[in-house]
């Protein structure tokens, strides 16, 4: 597994997750993360029969197909795939990864960024603890544009990304899963906010 320069050493303090380029390792334990973190930030704005559906096995053979996809010598590519993972490895399996981001090329057209982050997740027993900060660290390129998808009736997470440099432009959409009003928002090279 590729640890990330920020990765903080447990050693020093051992209350803290590391941050780390996810592997297959974590897979499953991704897919739990995933799961539990929608059905906790979205539950009463999202369809409950949507957070409902959610498959454990399915979610896991995805965040695994995924990985395995990823080529580390595209590392230097803006544009490529990233995801990384707050981890504890003193949890049990199933429970070490406490949030997750993943970043990888703009899927809009016309491309309005360079890179897109595609999700940021922490557990909700994990809010406040700076868990989010050191993910969006991780994955943000300081010198490249992105943009991001968030939910128009989540002020929490839009009030989040504009302390990192994000600016909501007049972008809307509805997203398909959940049928949720989305507003974009980009970072403009070079990304300012808390660092």
């Amino acid at each position: 597994m590729l640890t990330l320069p920020h990765t903080r050493d447990a050693r020093v303090n051992p209350h803290r997750p590391r941050i780390v380029t996810a592997s297959t390792e974590y897979a499953r334990d991704l897919a739990i993360c995933h799961i539990e973190s929608w059905r906790e930030a979205y539950r009463g704005l999202v369809p409950e029969h949507v957070l409902a559906a959610f498959d454990v096995d399915r979610r896991t053979a995805r965040w695994a197909a995924l990985i395995d996809s990823i080529d580390e010598s595209a590392a230097a590519d803006r544009t490529a795939h990233t995801i990384v993972l707050a981890v504890d490895d003193t949890r049990a399996p199933g429970d070490r990864v406490l949030g997750f981001a993943h970043a990888g090329p703009p899927r809009d057209e016309p491309r309005v960024a360079d890179r897109e982050l595609y999700a940021l997740y922490v557990r909700a027993d994990r809010y406040g603890t700076g868990i989010a900060q050191e993910l969006l660290r991780a994955i943000l390129l300081p010198d490249t544009d992105t943009a991001l998808w968030v939910f128009e009736e989540n002020p929490r997470a839009r009030n989040f990304y504009r302390k990192f440099g994000f600016a909501a432009d007049e972008a809307r959409r509805i997203e398909p899963f959940s049928l949720a009003s989305e507003i974009r928002m980009i970072a403009r090279r070079p990304i300012t906010g808390r660092r």
